[in-house]
């Protein structure tokens, strides 16, 4: 999808997705939502930067409390709706348990805090 479009969305659907799941007791403030046009030119500042296999759609950062979307992988309005929900979710986790689960060998495909955000993305119908 093109950015603008990818933006459009986020700018309609996210103040829903705030309001129905609530504020993290984790974070001061509900996230920024920023898009990219995929993970090694966000890292590495470099426009049009590539690496061999980029399947990462989009991303949670507790640190910065940040969701990236990289819209170039967005195929539809309802995924990036789902992606919007799946990393609010993970907003809402809490970041030592997120670390915890993966040092205990999880994961991502059984990662206890994934799967529940995974769970989520079915609520898109709430947000169209």
């Amino acid at each position: 999808m093109l950015k603008k479009t990818v933006e459009k969305i986020v700018n309609e659907i996210f103040p829903k997705i705030e309001k129905h799941y609530g504020f993290s007791k984790f974070q001061e403030c509900t996230p920024y939502v920023e898009l990219h046009k995929n993970i090694y030119e966000k890292y590495s500042g470099e426009e049009g930067a590539q690496g061999e296999e980029d399947k990462c759609h989009a991303e949670y950062c507790s640190m910065l409390n940040e969701i990236t979307i990289y819209y170039p992988q967005m195929k539809s309005r309802k995924m990036v709706i789902e992606t919007l929900i799946h990393e609010y979710i993970h907003y809402l986790q809490s970041p030592s348990w997120f670390k915890r689960y993966y040092n205990m060998g999880y994961h991502y495909n059984d990662h206890p805090y994934e799967l529940e955000a995974i769970s989520y993305e079915k609520d898109y119908k709430l947000f169209i």
